[in-house]
């Protein structure tokens, strides 16, 4: 079974990734270059229905000899009509559309169907997905709200914003692992060579003893290397990839693109069978309890498909779908770019996110770098693998690409923030978590802001975080130990919070903030307040974290409850925060038993706005189906 004979066309996809008026994006993966025809049936009894050939408004970046990535930008000169269901087909030459390709895809036989709202009124968001936590995966819950109301066209989400770690490259399960190395070998995706490190090449990678559950003895600046990290970093002993599951991280290219085939589509799951390599009694064990997860995450990804379809996906990344405490201090940043091994794991990762993540959102922006990747995918060797220098070169590029946030030219516009590769170094203490943006970036996002009345931020950390945990985090840096708790957050850096509280007492800027954030593994809602000022804009922090992961319970119950103790309305420890001006108020959750602020438990976000863009219902559709847990009620 190595010919293309034997493949489905369409792998993975197609992902709908932007539904304007005048233009459509969407993103898929066949085992071969398609030739596309887009079919689209609006059903506002007044639309025509169109068929429009993709010709040269589809891009096709190879991967490997089965696998081709489709980025369709397609302009429309005839617009769209609004708040009305749009039905649309994708065929291919041989005349089969979705039904005959992709009919998990259908909804009681019906196609796909999207809606292009005129006003963004009410929308999902949610970070944070791993396969094999035993958490439900929160993305069903998209999918059960788009069957809901298919025939309710106003009352359809009009976007779906994924806020983070939509996948997670340095927390592999085994089975998982075993996953992406025989699609590897199934598509045929193109290996490449591997500088400084313990094996030669990424075939090397697969066959290694310690390639599952070990990891960390391959990667740089383990003790296991230590002649390597004397050498390159000094005698540093933390090592540069600082994630505790890091003992399946994945390295290549191929491995990060398989992931994401994986993650988001059943199709790649039919066609292989892989098996449990050979392993310790206590590590098979272990893989046989990732297992039973994975399982139950791809039983659920027919649903999971179909709702990414048929609803505009926007995405951004946070660290884990690059790797943990990704540039979290000028030290860690030193470390990591300076070795050949760990600088290319960190660009294969950005490289993935780049194709399957990044390019959706603005296809235009990435077009140079998009053909950068096309011309490295022709540049292959007798043995399958890509050309070493031309690689390093791609990498290279990658990393020094200018930002990756971005706007939606919605209402209200949505902007989108990069916390992760702009980052304000400290300059006393390279050791000292780095701002989340830079001087340079913030002044941007706020003249990203002036003028409009409302606005919804994307801020994958959230920019008012639980107080409490965010002195412990400062505590463990003034100790010199900031790795250890993950200590990433707007308020670690005085001079990035300093400006980003200004940015909401500007004059000019809106009066109405909503902003969006997961990273945390929990959810809750604040509303905040300039304190002394009658007429000052109106913040609201909504965080939702995760689609299919959760805090440990007993310890955010410890948290939650000091949290209170401490840092009350009314509590004097407020004034010696950072954001002593401001009034956090937290909104407390509908299902709260004792007054907890913050709600534990895997789903998805739910936000209603009215007119103006003030939240009029703020929700967490929990995954296990329990119903969803409103944030109404305000501790005042």
């Amino acid at each position: 079974m190595n010919g293309t004979e034997s493949l489905p066309p369409v792998l993975t996809g197609p992902i709908l990734r932007q539904a304007r008026r005048d233009r459509l994006v969407l993103w898929l993966v066949g085992s071969a270059p398609l030739a596309l025809d887009l079919n689209l049936f609006p059903r506002d009894g007044q639309s025509a229905e169109r068929c429009l050939p993709l010709g040269d408004h589809c891009q096709r970046i190879v991967l490997g000899r089965h696998l081709c990535l489709h980025l369709i930008d397609l302009p429309l000169g005839e617009l769209l009509p609004e708040d009305c269901l749009i039905e649309y087909d994708l065929r291919l030459t041989s005349g089969e559309g979705i039904a005959a390709w992709a009919p998990h895809l259908l909804t009681d036989g019906q196609l796909p169907a999207f809606v292009i709202r005129s006003r963004l009124d009410r929308l999902l968001h949610g970070s944070c997905r791993k396969p094999h936590h035993p958490a439900a995966d929160g993305l069903l819950e998209v999918d059960r709200v788009l069957i809901q109301t298919r025939d309710c066209p106003t009352e359809r989400p009009g976007l779906l914003l994924m806020t983070g770690d939509q996948v997670y490259a340095d927390d592999v399960a085994g089975p998982m692992l075993a996953a992406t190395h025989a699609l590897i070998g199934r598509l045929g995706l193109y290996g490449e060579c591997l500088r400084g490190a313990v094996v030669d090449d990424s075939d090397a990678l697969y066959r290694h003893p310690a390639s599952y559950y070990g990891r960390e003895s391959l990667l740089p600046a383990f003790e296991s290397t230590e002649a390597l990290r004397e050498r390159f970093f000094g005698g540093v002993e933390k090592p540069v990839f600082t994630t505790s599951h890091g003992q399946n991280h994945l390295v290549t290219l191929g491995e990060a693109i398989a992931l994401y085939l994986l993650a988001w589509s059943p199709v790649p799951w039919s066609l292989i069978d892989p098996k449990p390599p050979e392993l310790p009694a206590d590590e098979a064990a272990r893989y046989a309890r990732e297992a039973i997860c994975v399982k139950r995450f791809s039983d659920g990804l027919p649903n999971v498909a179909r709702a990414l379809a048929q609803i505009p996906v926007a995405m951004i990344f946070d660290d884990h779908d690059i790797t943990d405490d990704w540039n979290l201090s000028a030290r860690w940043e030193e470390s990591a770019y300076g070795h050949p091994f760990s600088r290319r794991i960190i660009g294969n990762a950005l490289i993935a996110y780049l194709l399957c993540q990044g390019a959706g959102n603005e296809p235009e922006r990435y077009r140079p770098l998009l053909d950068r990747v096309a011309g490295l995918s022709g540049r292959v060797d007798a043995a399958g693998r890509l050309d070493c220098a031309a690689h390093d070169e791609l990498v290279d590029a990658v990393l020094a690409h200018p930002g990756w946030g971005y706007a939606l030219d919605t209402q209200p516009p949505v902007v989108v923030l990069d916390t992760r590769t702009r980052r304000w170094r400290s300059e006393s203490r390279l050791s000292r978590p780095s701002g989340l943006m830079d001087w340079e970036a913030l002044s941007e996002f706020q003249q990203a802001l002036l003028d409009k009345p409302s606005v919804i931020i994307v801020s994958p950390a959230p920019m008012f975080g639980v107080k409490l945990i965010e002195a412990i985090q400062r505590l463990f840096t003034w100790a010199g130990h900031p790795l250890l708790v993950d200590a990433e957050n707007w308020m670690a850096h005085r001079g990035a919070a300093h400006v980003m509280l200004n940015i909401f007492r500007h004059s000019r800027t809106p009066g109405r903030y909503v902003i969006l954030s997961g990273d945390v593994h929990y959810s809750f809602v604040y509303e905040i307040h300039l304190r002394g000022r009658r007429e000052g804009p109106r913040i609201w922090q909504i965080t939702s974290s995760g689609v299919k992961n959760e805090f440990p319970p007993r310890l955010l119950d410890w948290f939650d409850r000091l949290n209170r103790w401490l840092y009350s309305p009314r509590s004097p420890l407020n004034w010696m925060t950072k954001r002593r001006r401001l009034e956090v108020v937290p909104r407390i959750p509908d299902r709260s038993r004792a007054g907890e602020r913050l709600w534990n438990g895997a789903g998805i976000g739910w936000l209603e706005l009215d007119e103006a863009g003030t939240p009029v219902r703020i929700a967490q559709l929990n995954a296990d189906g329990s119903g969803p847990t409103l944030f109404s009620g305000t501790d005042r």
